[in-house]
């Protein structure tokens, strides 16, 4: 069931958060989300217990990551191609990628749950800042993520040469991770 203001995704349970602007001559008011909205949608609980702020320059690639939590995303500045990859085995949308372009026409949030992986790509000269609330907190012994190029996946990154971190130059495709489902 949508909500007015939470819509589905083709990937079960990743839903788009769309609430309203108020703009005037001062700027701009949003409420990114409701949880009791969000529970409603979702069935369960979801106590955000660490928000995360990321900033990242033009070209970066970031991801893709999926660690053992709920988050809520929502990038507040400049335009950033988002790319989201169930790696949940028993789902049958597993491997499907589900991608978003967001800017300033379309300022959305999302939430991702568990099993789901996420990326992001900034698009353009100006960076990006990039909010998030998740419900555990990071310690560091969670760092589940898969190769950004992964052949299996076919991602079609919107720009080339991207810079990408060490640690996300060496994560393993999705067929490493889940050899069984590749078969």
């Amino acid at each position: 069931m949508d909500h007015k203001f939470i819509k589905k995704t083709s990937i079960p349970g990743l839903l788009r958060l769309e609430r309203p602007i108020f703009s005037d001559e001062r700027g701009f008011f949003r409420e990114v989300f409701h949880k009791d909205e969000l529970e409603k949608i979702i069935g369960m609980n979801f106590d955000g217990v660490q928000m995360n702020h990321s900033h990242s320059e033009s070209r970066v690639i970031r991801g893709i990551h999926a660690e053992n939590w709920n988050k809520i995303i929502y990038p507040v500045s400049g335009q950033v191609f988002i790319a989201i990859v169930d790696i949940r085995p028993d789902f049958p949308t597993f491997s499907q990628v589900a991608t978003f372009t967001v800017d300033d026409s379309n300022r959305i949030g999302l939430f991702i749950p568990e099993g789901l992986a996420n990326s992001l790509c900034v698009i353009g000269q100006e960076a990006v800042d990039y909010m998030y609330l998740v419900d555990a907190y990071w310690d560091g012994s969670d760092t589940r993520a898969i190769a950004w190029d992964d052949p299996d996946l076919n991602i079609s990154w919107p720009i080339k040469n991207p810079i990408i971190s060490e640690r996300d130059k060496n994560n393993p495709r999705l067929r490493d991770l889940f050899p069984e489902k590749f078969k």
